[in-house]
């Protein structure tokens, strides 16, 4: 954004805040480990904030591994002025996003959204832009108490419903908290494809219309805030954990990518395999050489490997096919007539990642293939999972790590990581995981107690 574009985004919102009597800004940035952070800004402030930015304490963006204080600096991002339609439209509330600086106003090298700015600068370099479709799932719970999941023997107490995948109910909770976050999205300018019920009872999922990867990072971050706000206007409570429910699907983001050059997919290829380029066989290609290092940064948590098992429609074998549902990466039906519908989907990622990270380790990746000219392996058409482990070892498929602590070891070691991240985020991320990772296998927990205690 230059200057002249960053003056009339500036006098736009201004404009906005005094047409809508906006009273209160809200900064939102977002830590190292995607949680969403920031304060409010009375509106009287605001043009002096879009102007030179707001201080605040740093140590905030470290996640569990905070250091001292020090101070940083919050820069609006003037684009991405949203009225907040959950609040009160007298005295409203508006958001804008923020750029981490430094007090010197260089950008903060821990700032997240710093890190997917600077990778979507590299693929500027080559040409292309990246464009990222998520999908959303995510689960409704009558409530949030822990206790409540801790009940083993009826953990169905705490579910909303107990419809499947695609089902229709005309007096469904679940159905009117989809249509309503909707509605509260596209009224905040966020586009959204599809909404529907998912297989386990209680998961929904919605979702985005694909766009830029900053935009779409920026639309993940409100989209989670919009559905706890949704639901707990019901009285229920949703959550993106990826796997809250023992026995049942966990919840993912796959993510739908493509590049573009200009206003062309670059993965289209109307006489290619799958009608994909040789550019996006290349892209997969390195995704499929990464997969196991930046699982980290995609499926960030202990839980997340509870979904990375067999039987739940989550991949944990790195192979690639069109169509099949077992693989890391699925090539969608192309529509013909539609070039910018070819992509690739990526299905590991949870939606519980940060996805400033996991978008740019996916980019990296990718791109890391198309300046290798790396040749993606022959796609997997049968069903992986049915494979024995001879087969899988002749065929070369190899596997996602099964734990966080196999995935660190994946990660700490990956020099593409360390790159995408940058140096101070790559060490802090790590640092954190550790943290979480030694802080789980010392709890006892309660299967332990309930197989062991009786008979040890």
């Amino acid at each position: 954004m230059n200057r002249q574009e960053r003056d009339e985004a500036i006098e736009y919102v201004m404009r906005t805040v005094r047409d809508n009597d906006v009273r209160f800004v809200r900064l939102w940035f977002t830590d190292i480990l995607g949680n969403l952070k920031g304060f409010a800004l009375n509106v009287a402030e605001l043009e002096s904030a879009l102007l030179t930015g707001k201080g605040f304490d740093g140590s905030s963006i470290e996640g569990f591994a905070r250091t001292d204080e020090n101070d940083m600096v919050a820069m609006p991002d003037p684009t991405t002025f949203r009225i907040l339609p959950w609040r009160p439209r007298q005295n409203s509330v508006g958001r804008m996003f923020c750029d981490v600086l430094t007090p010197d106003g260089k950008a903060f090298e821990g700032d997240p959204r710093h890190v997917l700015k600077r990778n979507l600068e590299r693929a500027g370099r080559l040409g292309y832009t990246f464009h990222v479709g998520p999908e959303m799932e995510f689960f409704y719970f009558k409530d949030s108490d822990p206790r409540k999941f801790l009940k083993a023997d009826e953990p169905e107490d705490n579910l909303l419903d107990f419809s499947g995948y695609f089902d229709q109910s005309a007096s469904d909770l679940a159905t009117d908290l989809r249509r309503d976050t909707v509605l509260m999205l596209e009224e905040m300018g966020i586009s959204v494809e599809y909404s529907h019920h998912e297989a386990a009872p209680s998961q929904q999922e919605i979702d985005l219309r694909y766009t830029d990867a900053l935009t779409m990072a920026d639309t993940v971050m409100t989209f989670r805030i919009v559905v706890k706000e949704v639901a707990q206007r019901h009285g229920v409570y949703a959550s993106f954990m990826p796997k809250p429910v023992a026995g049942k699907n966990g919840s993912g983001m796959h993510a739908h990518m493509s590049l573009f050059h200009g206003d062309r997919n670059a993965f289209f290829d109307a006489e290619g395999p799958y009608r994909l380029s040789k550019l996006a066989h290349s892209f997969v290609g390195g995704l499929m050489r990464h997969a196991q290092e930046i699982t980290l940064v995609t499926n960030q948590w202990v839980n997340s490997y509870k979904r990375l098992t067999p039987g739940f429609e989550a991949p944990i074998y790195i192979s690639w096919a069109p169509v099949n549902r077992s693989d890391l990466i699925r090539i969608p039906t192309y529509r013909r007539g539609k070039e910018e519908s070819a992509r690739i989907e990526y299905r590991a990622p949870d939606p519980a990642c940060n996805p400033y990270l996991a978008f740019s380790a996916l980019l990296a990746a990718g791109l890391e293939g198309v300046e290798n000219e790396d040749e993606a392996p022959q796609p997997v058409e049968s069903n992986v999972y049915a494979m024995s482990d001879e087969e899988r070892r002749r065929r070369g498929i190899k596997t996602l790590p099964g734990s966080l602590f196999e995935a660190i070891q994946y990660a700490e070691n990956s020099e593409l990581l360390r790159k995408s991240l940058g140096e101070r985020v790559f060490n802090s991320f790590i640092q954190n995981k550790r943290i979480e990772w030694n802080d789980y296998r010392s709890q006892v927990t309660d299967f332990e107690v309930k197989r062991y205690l009786p008979i040890l």
